[in-house]
């Protein structure tokens, strides 16, 4: 029997998930885009595994990069939260399937990632799916001596939407933090 192509797809099946959380990079107002590439995932929350700045030299330098937690530091790409803790860097690109995601405010909405490096948001905007109290930048040196070191510690915490600090020294790249509730089962 031929399926009538007017039929609605049923509704996708999502499995619940210990909560994951993307680092998207892209425009609030944007439901969908084709930089994936640039969106990585944190399995395992790096908030409790990091590493406050002021601790830098005292738990990672004198370890040779390693953190505490077990995780390796890039003195040429490193990651900070809202609250001034160096955190390890997500796993880079988001690998492609459906992605039950929520800012833990009023959406929560699947969101596709394609295999050719696109992605949707079936409901609302990155904005609306964006754990606003979290934030996370990536910081790279440009060749001025920037480091952990030249971070002014007192710009941290940061409140909730705002831009992360700049650091002297760095480039800056703010990420959208998203909660990831659920996989879809295929």
């Amino acid at each position: 029997m031929a399926t009538n192509a007017a039929e609605p797809l049923p509704p996708p099946k999502f499995k619940r998930i210990p909560t994951q959380f993307i680092a998207a990079l892209g425009d609030p107002a944007s439901s969908a885009g084709a930089n994936v590439n640039e969106w990585g995932l944190w399995t395992l929350d790096p908030g409790p595994r990091g590493v406050f700045l002021r601790d830098y030299t005292k738990q990672i330098v004198t370890n040779k990069g390693m953190a505490p937690s077990g995780w390796k530091f890039d003195e040429n790409d490193w990651w900070v939260e809202e609250h001034g803790l160096l955190m390890e860097a997500p796993q880079f690109p988001l690998q492609p399937g459906r992605y039950l995601v929520t800012g833990g405010r009023s959406v929560t909405t699947p969101l596709t990632v394609t295999s050719d490096g696109k992605w949707s948001l079936e409901k609302g905007a990155l904005y609306d799916v964006t754990h606003l109290p979290c934030r996370s930048a990536r910081y790279t040196p440009n060749g001025d001596g920037g480091s952990p070191l030249t971070a002014d510690q007192s710009s941290f915490p940061v409140k909730p939407g705002a831009e992360m600090p700049r650091v002297d020294g760095c480039n800056k790249l703010d990420y959208a933090v998203l909660f990831v509730i659920g996989k879809e089962v295929v």
